[in-house]
């Protein structure tokens, strides 16, 4: 316990209290009805083909770069305790500049590693290989709501190609309140929010349930 607030673990607990705050500032604007994640998923490397070269040997594209941001911010944290308690094991703390070095080396292929196995399992966002329009027409599940005119909240559905996106909705006018879990259908759209009514009974029948499906 002392080397967890000892100056040469500065780095690594500075690392873990930033992965706790972004948690919770991404957590509190998803329950706003928006994501701080959206704000920083889409990198402009244009002129910087080295720097797209890194996010690419990362998997980004793959997986959303706030959970990248917090998996590197974990995984280093990690590292570096690990490699003081040995080094305090073994001897003594290493100083703090000396154990982010290998800290660093050892979190870069564990986020890449590890991000292969996130991306299967966390849906994307929109992005620009799908037209937003193309999702008007399809049903979709609310993850976050309930959906009212007030703030939006999430949806998730497939897209044609099969791939899986959350996306900000609202209930039309004068719809109820469509709740988490509800089937919805997308009616319209404006800018990247869409409006949302009941799906129709044709459109949930127990031989049409592929979320995403055209209506």
């Amino acid at each position: 316990m002392n080397l967890l607030f000892a100056p040469e673990c500065a780095p690594f607990a500075a690392a873990a209290l930033m992965m706790a705050g972004l948690t919770a500032i991404e957590v509190l604007a998803m329950l706003l009805g928006f994501s701080f994640g959206e704000m920083i998923d889409k990198p402009h490397t244009d002129g910087h083909e080295g720097i797209a070269g890194l996010l690419s040997w990362l998997n980004v594209g793959g997986v959303p770069i706030l959970v990248l941001i917090l998996m590197a911010l974990g995984l280093f944290s990690i590292a570096g305790f690990v490699i003081q308690a040995i080094s305090n094991a073994l001897w003594t703390p290493l100083p703090a500049l000396a154990a982010t070095v290998p800290a660093i080396v050892l979190a870069v292929p564990l986020v890449r590693a590890s991000s292969r196995t996130v991306a299967r399992i966390v849906p994307r966002d929109e992005t620009y290989a799908v037209d937003l329009s193309d999702f008007v027409g399809r049903t979709a599940e609310v993850t976050i709501g309930p959906l009212n005119q007030g703030l939006p909240g999430r949806i998730r559905l497939k897209d044609a190609h099969g791939n899986w996106h959350s996306l900000r909705a609202k209930a039309a006018k004068d719809e109820r309140p469509l709740a988490v879990g509800a089937r919805i259908l997308l009616v319209d759209r404006r800018a990247d929010i869409f409006i949302a009514v009941s799906a129709p009974d044709e459109l949930i029948a127990p031989g049409n349930l592929s979320l995403g499906e055209n209506s």
